[in-house]
């Protein structure tokens, strides 16, 4: 049973024409919906999973991004800790 491209309509869009069918989920899209990917027609949500690095949890990411939110703020103290202290250490005749 084939099926014809003139046929179907997109998978996201249901009042367009499909363009092209992909590869990797094997669902009709339209143009806008469809990319070309590494020499191949692919829709836009298999080339988002295909770009997520496998192993790499959801709780992994929120971990690595609480961490690194942490150490920005860390490093925004030291910063203005020592800032202050380098100023503090002026002479008072240099503020007026």
């Amino acid at each position: 049973m084939s099926v014809v491209l003139a046929d179907q309509r997109c998978w996201v869009h249901d009042q367009r024409e499909a363009a092209a069918r992909c590869v990797t989920c094997r669902h009709f899209f339209c143009r806008e919906c469809i990319t070309e990917h590494a020499g191949q027609m692919i829709c836009g949500g298999c080339v988002a999973r295909a770009l997520v690095p496998r192993g790499v949890s959801e709780r992994s990411r929120a971990i690595l991004w609480t961490a690194l939110a942490v150490a920005g703020v860390f490093v925004a103290w030291l910063m203005f800790y020592y800032l202050g202290q380098g100023l503090a250490k002026l002479p008072s005749d240099f503020h007026i």
